[in-house]
């Protein structure tokens, strides 16, 4: 999987992490760092609708019973991850896949962009 983050699917929403598989196939994995955090963030299932698979990533010490079923689970820390519960595919609409293929690659090439001319501006 080639990821990036912070992408924008739609106004409004954010996600931590896109993955993008060599059959278009498009995961978001949503970080997670403590209780608090999960509980103050409303807007995830927001997410849902613009990948095949959903995924939380936490570190070994999250209370993973607050997660809902139905969901991917990683367990992560800085170096690794590992998939733990793997999430229920819910396959995009060809026309969706299209748009969320394109915005990731560009996203991804204004990354890069950034990187090779730091001085350009670009709307991420």
């Amino acid at each position: 999987m080639a990821t990036v983050e912070e992408l924008v699917p739609a106004p409004g929403l954010r996600v931590d992490v896109m993955a993008l598989g060599a059959k278009g196939e498009i995961w978001v994995v949503e970080c997670k760092s403590s209780r608090a955090d999960f509980t103050s963030d409303g807007k995830w299932e927001g997410y849902l609708e613009w990948c095949d698979r959903y995924f939380w990533a936490v570190d070994e010490h999250f209370p993973t019973d607050l997660l809902p079923e139905g969901t991917g689970l990683l367990i992560a820390d800085a170096y690794d991850a590992e998939i733990l519960r793997m999430a229920p595919e819910t396959r995009l609409a060809p026309a969706r896949r299209k748009v969320m293929v394109q915005k990731f690659a560009r996203h991804a090439a204004l990354r890069l962009h950034a990187l090779r001319d730091p001085g350009a501006v670009s709307v991420f």
